[in-house]
């Protein structure tokens, strides 16, 4: 039986987001079973910018909308930001490093069959319909996560 490895991806950060991600890769290169619950900004890592929509939102779930990052490209650095500088400039340096950029990373761990959910209650507050998310992405109660966490022999919060 596969190790399980569960991540609770709380930051909605570049920096944190590609953390939980070479996590995630690297675990399924081990062989590990490895699930990321997205609650909260989290959820903005797995936004798909091509399927945002803002029918039937109400004005603030439209304005948060419209307020928060787009997908996994948008999403600022937790330090150092600088207005989006501070971001470019680590994304060149990881060019120069031959680092993989952040997207590669999402689609890494899709493809190798990293489950993603997104935490129902946080979707909800959030304004986030079902249909903007990523393919593959499950929503999912706390309870149901909970669950997932303590069948784990891994869980890791970022």
């Amino acid at each position: 039986m596969n190790k399980k490895v569960s991540l609770l991806l709380f930051s909605g950060e570049f920096d944190k987001a590609l953390a939980a991600l070479i996590l995630a890769n690297e675990a399924k290169a081990m062989d590990m079973d490895v699930s990321i619950f997205c609650a909260f900004w989290g959820l903005l890592l797995v936004r798909d910018p091509e399927k945002l929509t803002d029918r039937d939102k109400t004005i603030y779930e439209k304005m948060f909308g419209a307020m928060t990052a787009k997908g996994a490209d948008d999403l600022p650095l937790s330090k150092m930001n600088f207005a989006g500088i501070g971001k470019m400039m680590l994304t060149e340096m990881m060019e120069d490093a031959d680092a993989p950029p952040l997207d590669a990373f999402l689609k890494g761990a899709v493809n190798k069959g990293v489950t993603f959910y997104a935490c129902k209650l946080s979707t909800e507050v959030m304004g986030f319909g079902t249909e903007e998310f990523i393919d593959g992405v499950k929503i999912v109660t706390a309870k149901d996560y909970l669950q997932i966490a303590t069948e784990s022999d891994m869980q890791l919060f970022i």
